[in-house]
């Protein structure tokens, strides 16, 4: 997969582009589902398969605070890539790109590559004030030469998967809930201090107590790393706890995974 920094990033050598824009924090069932939809539109137009994400959540500026992470940035690309995403554009998300119109973004787009078109859910918009809907976007490539795929979100239990009922899952203890929409286990990365793992920026964690999980080096872009060690882990209210010999030595991050907590 090629990553660009940037829609500045792209050029010719990225070739015809398909593509999605979105946070997609977490990969979740639904993202993975948007991916599938999306290769298979590029593949009807002659073009790749690509992903417009962010460096950080758009409510970072767009409300003054970020929902905490499901997915570390590094594991979100190795999951792009192994859904079959053949170029991501990680776009710096500042308050110039805010007032940005979509027009003007998608004109962006357009001087460097080849813009097959977009795929969108109903709900979905892009641009200062979300003016960007699937109908503002079709109405413009009708004009300049793209299409627009709009496909209906993936839906369990007759209810859309949305990142956000994910969150309020995890923050209930509720990591089989959680788990069913994520398609895995709920799982957290963070920074290690000896056998403490700290977060830089909000993460999603579980309520405080002991958990058994799954304890590996941090992912990178290129996937995971080494095999993961069975442990308990305990969460406290913004870090995470390991017992000694759970994570290779000389390893700078970790990633865990939960399965069950475990009784008082």
């Amino acid at each position: 997969m090629d990553v660009a920094d940037g829609v500045a990033g792209l050029d010719s050598s990225h070739d015809r582009l398909f593509v999605v824009v979105g946070v997609f924090d977490g990969l979740h069932r639904g993202h993975r589902y948007l991916l599938t939809r999306l290769r298979r539109a590029a593949a009807t137009r002659a073009a790749r398969p690509a992903v417009i994400t962010f460096d950080a959540h758009p409510d970072e500026i767009v409300v003054g605070a970020a929902p905490p992470l499901l997915l570390d940035p590094e594991e979100r690309l190795a999951r792009l890539a192994a859904g079959g995403v053949e170029v991501t554009v990680v776009q710096h998300f500042d308050a110039a790109l805010r007032m940005t119109e979509y027009d003007a973004f998608v004109a962006m787009i357009r001087e460097r590559v080849e813009l097959a078109g977009f795929l969108m859910t109903p709900d979905a918009a892009f641009g200062h004030d979300r003016r960007g809907t699937a109908a503002a976007l079709s109405e413009l490539g009708d004009r300049v030469g793209f299409a627009v795929a709009v496909v209906p979100p993936l839906e369990v239990d007759g209810r859309p998967v949305r990142s956000s009922t994910i969150r309020e899952s995890i923050a209930a203890g509720d990591l089989d809930a959680a788990r069913r929409l994520l398609g895995r286990r709920v799982a957290a990365t963070g920074d290690l201090n000896g056998l403490t793992v700290r977060f830089p920026i909000p993460v999603a964690l579980p309520p405080p107590g002991d958990y058994r999980a799954a304890v590996e080096p941090a992912w990178t872009a290129s996937g995971r790393v080494a095999e993961a060690r069975l442990a308990v882990v305990r969460v406290e209210a913004d870090r995470l706890i390991l017992p000694p010999g759970s994570v290779p030595d000389r390893a700078r991050r970790a990633r865990v995974a939960f399965a069950r907590r475990l009784p008082e």
